[in-house]
């Protein structure tokens, strides 16, 4: 199975030349260290920067560059920082072809949580629920389940949503699925070395296998 530079490497074969490209907190951000070669896209980070880079070296972080989750990040040449009226326009806008966030639970028809856990403190959703709601493609970076082993793709979420039917495209540690109109999740690659006996078990949504499944390549 795939560890989170795994999962990020495989989401950023979904990049195309062009895009602007929302990444979020969590296994996303990673996608900027994986561009593919001959593809230019533009990372915005809701907190006000385009052309956001990979990860700084260590002794070369810039504490006042930071993406949305508070880590020190690069700005390539042409970037510009602006301020989050600015950054929410480009959102609400529809400006930003991808989308790729984390999340707690996925269900199979497309429903997504990830900024709440009952109980817990929190601040709030941060600019997802305006991600969401306004990006042309939606992918989910996760692992296919919890810390107890429970499938964190479902038939219904329970936890308190961030978007309803807008996920197109989950990666996990296992395998790639996408969500199909009516039917649930769709196998389309399984992580290297996984079974799709181990997928199946894993999935509580539901999920359709059609034929031969591919392994991803890597």
């Amino acid at each position: 199975m795939l560890d989170r530079n795994g999962i990020a490497r495989r989401i950023a074969q979904e990049l195309r030349n062009g895009w602007y490209v929302n990444l979020g907190i969590g296994i996303p951000t990673l996608v900027a260290n994986y561009i593919p070669e001959g593809i230019s896209v533009e990372f915005q980070s809701e907190n006000g920067l385009l052309g956001m880079g990979p990860f700084p070296y260590e002794g070369e972080e810039d504490a006042d560059l930071i993406n949305a989750g508070k880590q020190t990040v690069t700005m390539l040449p042409g970037g510009s920082i602006f301020d989050s009226s600015m950054s929410f326009a480009m959102i609400r806008g529809q400006h930003i072809q991808l989308t790729v966030l984390g999340a707690m639970e996925v269900a199979d028809n497309g429903d997504i949580a990830n900024w709440k856990i009952p109980g817990k403190m929190v601040k709030g959703m941060g600019g997802a629920m305006d991600l969401v709601a306004s990006a042309d493609r939606i992918i989910v970076a996760m692992s296919h389940t919890n810390r107890k082993g429970h499938s964190k793709l479902l038939p219904a979420c329970s936890l308190p949503l961030t978007g309803v039917k807008c996920v197109k495209r989950v990666v996990t540690n296992l395998a790639v699925l996408d969500v199909t109109p009516n039917d649930g999740f769709m196998l389309v690659e399984r992580a290297p070395g996984v079974s799709i006996r181990e997928i199946q078990d894993a999935t509580a949504g539901r999920l359709i296998v059609n034929g031969d499944i591919p392994e991803m390549k890597m």
